[in-house]
């Protein structure tokens, strides 16, 4: 099981990053609630990750902090919710937000995230509900450590390839689950000159949202 990484963040490809580790480098998925916290390209970075093994393939999910990560396990233990819509889900909104909107049942926002109809909505709020009743009192979520190992040294800046901002944000939401057109219409309205991908996507999402 691989449960944390170290290292020098070589890429940013949103959802995706690729961190190098002692000479390799990890592809990790991450939800764009976490991927805005990032530090840049060249700098070292502190991922907590969730590890997937299917038959044909082996998928590394990564988070900010061990809270992130614990609300994300909780998610895709929920019927029919795999890893793909716990991102989706994760994307959307932050993990305070997503407890807020189960806590009241707020099942009309949750609608809003793709791949997330009404019954699908209806089963998380069920049963999400108790699970997060006592969510600031699990023992494994641990802030306060999370925010020391985050306190990442600079490093030699590492140079990435030259990426318009505009369609990266349209193939990050792509690959979040949002069809085509919708993320082509939903970028055009938001963008603006001189935004990065990163400011590109949260605004979207938050219009969707």
């Amino acid at each position: 099981m691989i449960g944390r990484l170290r290292g020098i963040l070589l890429e940013k490809q949103p959802p995706e990053i690729l961190l190098e580790v002692n000479g390799v480098g990890y592809e990790v998925s991450m939800p764009m609630s976490c991927f805005y916290e990032l530090p840049e390209v060249g700098e070292e970075a502190i991922i907590y990750t969730h590890f997937v093994v299917r038959e044909d393939a082996q998928l590394l999910y990564g988070f900010n902090t061990t809270v992130e990560r614990a609300l994300f396990r909780e998610v895709i233990k929920a019927n029919g919710v795999g890893p793909k819509l716990g991102l989706a889900i994760l994307s959307g909104m932050t993990a305070t937000q997503f407890v807020d909107s189960v806590e009241r049942e707020d099942v009309s926002t949750l609608v809003k995230i793709p791949g997330v109809g009404k019954k699908t909505a209806e089963r998380l709020v069920i049963e999400m509900r108790d699970r997060l009743k006592n969510w600031h009192a699990f023992d494994l979520f641990t802030p306060h450590a999370d925010a020391a190992a985050r306190r990442a040294s600079s490093t030699d800046t590492v140079v990435a390839a030259s990426t318009n901002p505009k369609d990266e944000a349209i193939s990050a939401l792509i690959a979040l689950g949002y069809k085509a057109a919708q993320a082509e219409k939903v970028v055009k309205q938001v963008a603006q000159d001189g935004m990065k991908s990163e400011a590109i996507i949260r605004d979207a999402l938050r219009s969707m949202v």
